[in-house]
């Protein structure tokens, strides 16, 4: 149990035994360093209930409260706030069996869940572009962060396999296919082939006609079209796991649109028959007329022509889904502008009796200088491996700048790591709802709230095992004392782990892990500064050894959590 999981655990002893709601004995890091450590505002909360001062109610409590062995006396401050000083020894035993703990103080979830992540999801035929940057590593730190918190996740990239581009890019492969450039580069050809043939339609209605007949011919099952589109299917997916493998990310599943196919059409019959759907001006919609924000928004699963939408595949989906994992939660991140669609889709879900907890991960866009969508100069999408292979070449400018040392293979592996980190978290430290300007400067800056600036950290701190080893310093093995002013603020900051990882996914913000792996890595320069490491002697040397040793695995493991790696040297 972690030191602040133990205030509260008394905290509400306390309270229960003075005739108030144990629940309500919240206890959070303070606010202000200069009144303690921790504090709660259970006196506050409970004043009104109890009819009483909350300064008066709050001194009432600390006669019920037992933390001799871990406080200094807890005072009360401004309008009834507890606060607690934790004891040089306690902070010591707590940092310790931090220390001494695989997980680092983090506690699995009491209850874990079969949670169901839905991410990434680029369509077929077309390249990955920065638009797919926030769901592709959003989705990952989430599942990192949901399964080290002891939690089954599985992960699914449902591509855009199926849709009425594939009757342009067949016309395209029968009629105008480059086999060379197919094979050099099939997503750059595939674009050619869709491009081509839409300028085709606009001039021809007899091309436009055949075209709709090749995507017919498809949906009907025609084997030359299916094995066409079986092509195209895997040439791009052979591009997209390049992409994957590059940023470390894997799938669990990755069942596309077309999956689903064959169960649409029976869906929404069944829908019909339940009365769940209705017709409306011949075509079938799903209406919510208890739903106030969606009354005059009804979801539609069969167009008047007969053709689906988005929305049927998404509920064939979440039946297969329930079916298949029973999953007690499937989170689906995507932008914000879908918002309106996953209202929709919720609704109809529960309509058909889903129980499961459905929840939209929205987040912003990525902008350009202009504070506009980000875009090349001629107004095509950034292409996401372009802009990978940008921050690798960036990064190892710097690289071979400040480390002309290292061999050739080195400095590109640093490279990798520092430019990919700093994409990443470039886009984790945002509030995902918010949309940020995206700016090489920033994100690969060795100052600030970036990735090369915690990479660095970690870097630092290895260095001074290293420099111990190579001046044949000895090290003996010592527990962690805590006495000095910055000991203290890097232990109770090092404490802060597996809260901040718990208070991660309450609201899905990864942007939380990015900045207490900010403010540790801040404490210890402040640490590193005030108290000499190697320059002091015998158990003190071996405890702040130790201290730094446990800060740069909590970094580690941290920026492993976002997806992000750590050298061992810069």
């Amino acid at each position: 149990m972690s030191l602040q999981s133990l205030l509260e655990s008394r905290l509400a002893t306390a309270l229960g035994n003075a005739g108030i709601d144990p629940a309500i004995g919240i206890v959070t890091p303070a606010a202000n360093a200069q009144f303690g450590d921790f504090q709660s505002n259970a006196a506050m909360v409970a004043a009104k209930s109890q009819k009483k001062n909350p300064r008066e109610l709050a001194t009432s409590i600390l006669n019920y409260l037992q933390v001799e062995d871990l406080c200094e006396p807890p005072t009360v401050a401004g309008a009834g706030f507890i606060n607690f000083k934790v004891l040089d020894s306690a902070l010591s035993d707590a940092v310790n069996r931090v220390r001494n703990d695989a997980c680092l103080g983090v506690t699995p979830v009491p209850h874990a869940k079969t949670i169901i992540i839905d991410f990434s999801s680029p369509n077929v035929a077309k390249p990955m572009h920065v638009g797919h940057i926030r769901s592709t590593i959003l989705g990952d730190s989430l599942s990192r962060i949901a399964r080290h918190l002891g939690h089954h996740v599985i992960t699914d990239n449902h591509i855009g396999d199926w849709g009425t581009q594939f009757g342009k890019v067949i016309y395209g492969w029968k009629h105008l296919l480059n086999r060379d450039a197919l094979y050099k580069s099939p997503i750059d050809e595939l674009v050619r082939l869709y491009r081509e043939v839409n300028a085709l339609e606009e001039h021809d209605p007899v091309i436009k006609e055949t075209v709709r007949g090749e995507l017919v011919k498809l949906q009907q099952g025609d084997v030359e079209n299916l094995e066409i589109w079986k092509q195209a299917v895997a040439l791009s997916w052979k591009e997209f796991e390049h992409l994957y493998a590059l940023l470390d990310i894997t799938f669990d599943e990755r069942l596309g649109e077309s999956f689903y196919n064959d169960a649409l059409e029976p869906l929404v019959d069944r829908l019909l028959a339940h009365e769940i759907a209705r017709e409306s001006e011949g075509a079938v919609c799903i209406f919510f007329p208890d739903i106030p924000a969606l009354q005059e928004k009804p979801c539609l699963i069969r167009k008047s022509d007969g053709g689906f939408l988005y929305a049927t595949t998404d509920l064939a989906t979440l039946e297969y889904r329930e079916k298949r994992w029973k999953a007690d939660a499937v989170w689906y991140v995507t932008g914000s502008p879908q918002q309106l669609h996953f209202e929709q889709v919720f609704a109809a879900g529960r309509k058909m009796g889903i129980e499961t907890d459905l929840r939209h991960i929205a987040f912003g866009s990525i902008l350009g200088d202009d504070r506009k969508m980000m875009k090349t100069r001629s107004g095509e999408n950034v292409e996401l491996g372009g802009l990978l292979r940008e921050a690798i070449e960036r990064s190892l400018a710097v690289v071979e700048e400040k480390n002309p040392d290292l061999s050739k293979s080195q400095q590109e592996e640093v490279a990798r790591i520092i430019g990919l980190g700093a994409v990443k978290y470039a886009d984790l430290m945002q509030h995902r709802l918010t949309d940020y300007v995206f700016s090489w400067d920033k994100m690969l800056s060795f100052q600030g709230n970036t990735a090369p600036y915690l990479q660095n950290a970690y870097v630092r701190i290895r260095s001074i095992f290293r420099k111990a080893e190579a001046e044949g310093v000895e090290i003996l093995p010592a527990p962690i004392s805590i006495s000095e002013s910055a000991e203290r603020a890097l232990a109770l900051q090092i404490l802060k782990f597996g809260e901040t990882l718990h208070a991660v996914l309450e609201d899905q913000r990864p942007n939380l892990l990015c900045l207490y792996l900010y403010e540790l890595a801040d404490t210890f320069h402040h640490f590193y500064e005030a108290c000499p490491i190697l320059k002091s002697e015998g158990g003190i040397r071996s405890s702040r050894m130790a201290l730094a040793g446990v800060t740069s695995q909590v970094l580690k493991i941290g920026l492993g959590l976002l997806g992000i790696g750590v050298p061992e040297r810069m």
